[in-house]
């Protein structure tokens, strides 16, 4: 399952706030008695109940903590927002109302705050992809009480082609894509658009690769002809085309928006991309999911990508590419993960991606590439081995 090096053992919580805080701070806390806690593994969505033996615990530090003195750091998270309850306690988990989302269409109770057991800290995130607000704030120091200001959080606001100033694409980009053997129906479907020139200073065209989750339109990625990327600020970290393996089995992961879109031209419509082409630092222990900021996309794509039994890497062909398959079958597992062998271009080079081979071997090629895929094991001992 996804990023297989998580601990096993986490406190009975929805397995997004458990994967957000560490280890260490769920398990400090002193356990009273006819307490049992959850395993849960991350290959497997059930449990298994632990009983934990009653601790003799001769006074429980929370009833050593001043009540004004939590009161003090609710004051300061009413300040920004977050109107805590009774179940806002030192050493336990409370799920309140976030707001900067207020829970989205269906009022969920969305942000997990978290108070430590001393009492002088507090933090907290909202795991709706479309919020993800996450932040802290100390009783003393970094945020003493007379130095904490209301922060300036904007209430959620739902991303739209108009706010964006997004319009149909023009001659010109469409001049682009066809050279490029994407069809204007498949830009339709995946709803490709371009910024208003009158955005812009320089009224050049740029695509604008839309990224909708679910159905709504979380996030932007902007092109322009010469190859100059951005990303609309506020964007979700997610996938691009997450909603077409909703249900997959198998799917295919490559490197650009453009090569998604020649998948499809391949038949191919179980298909996603990565936001970015970087893998990041290779170290020899995968970080934390708060830490592994690199492959937040991966995190906040979790639920659609642990249905799927087998992932094609189809990467580019490049030293960048070749490290970003590495980094996602390590986080992925490389026990469902499959790895295409690009053809060859001349008798020097081989094509860097899906789009080169769509673009001058066609469609057949391209598929005949995917269906040709071997095991990633496989691929990196014959690697090794050469």
């Amino acid at each position: 399952m996804l990023l297989t090096s998580l601990s096993s053992i986490c406190l009975y919580r929805p397995l997004r706030t458990a994967l957000f805080f560490s280890t260490h701070n769920l398990l400090s806390s002193p356990i009273s008695s006819n307490t049992s806690l959850h395993t849960w593994s991350c290959s497997s969505s059930s449990s298994t109940q632990v009983q934990i033996a009653p601790a003799n615990v001769e006074q429980n530090e929370e009833q050593s903590i001043g009540v004004p003195k939590v009161d003090v750091l609710k004051q300061k998270l009413e300040f920004l927002g977050i109107i805590c309850d009774s179940s806002c306690v030192p050493g336990h988990y409370s799920n309140l109302l976030c707001p900067k989302c207020n829970g989205g269409r269906s009022l969920e109770r969305s942000l997990s705050l978290y108070i430590v057991q001393k009492g002088d800290l507090a933090r907290w995130r909202c795991f709706r992809t479309d919020c993800n607000w996450a932040d802290k704030v100390f009783l003393e120091g970094k945020a003493g009480h007379n130095e904490v200001k209301k922060k300036e959080f904007q209430p959620f606001r739902q991303m739209t082609e108009e706010g964006l100033r997004l319009v149909p694409i023009g001659e010109k980009v469409t001049a682009y894509f066809n050279e490029r053997k994407i069809s204007e129906e498949t830009l339709r479907r995946n709803a490709v658009m371009q910024l208003s020139n009158d955005v812009q200073r320089s009224k050049e065209d740029v695509i604008a690769f839309t990224y909708r989750h679910n159905g709504l339109l979380v996030g932007c990625k902007y092109r322009t002809l010469e190859k100059r990327f951005w990303t609309e600020r506020g964007s979700d970290k997610i996938l691009y085309g997450i909603d077409d393996i909703n249900g997959a089995a198998e799917i295919i992961i490559v490197e650009g928006e453009i090569d998604k879109l020649s998948m499809e031209e391949a038949g191919f419509c179980n298909c996603v991309s990565a936001p970015g082409g970087g893998a990041g630092k290779n170290s020899p222990i995968l970080p934390s999911m708060e830490k592994d900021t690199t492959f937040q996309y991966l995190w906040n794509c979790k639920q659609e990508l642990d249905k799927v039994s087998r992932i094609i890497l189809a990467t580019d062909n490049d030293a960048t590419g070749q490290a970003l398959a590495r980094a996602l079958a390590r986080r992925l597992g490389t026990n469902r993960c499959w790895q295409v062998s690009w053809p060859k271009k001349d008798e020097f080079s081989c094509f860097k991606d899906a789009n080169e081979v769509l673009k001058y071997m066609g469609p057949d090629a391209l598929r005949k590439v995917i269906e040709s895929a071997e095991p990633y094991q496989l691929c990196i001992s014959e690697t090794e081995t050469k």
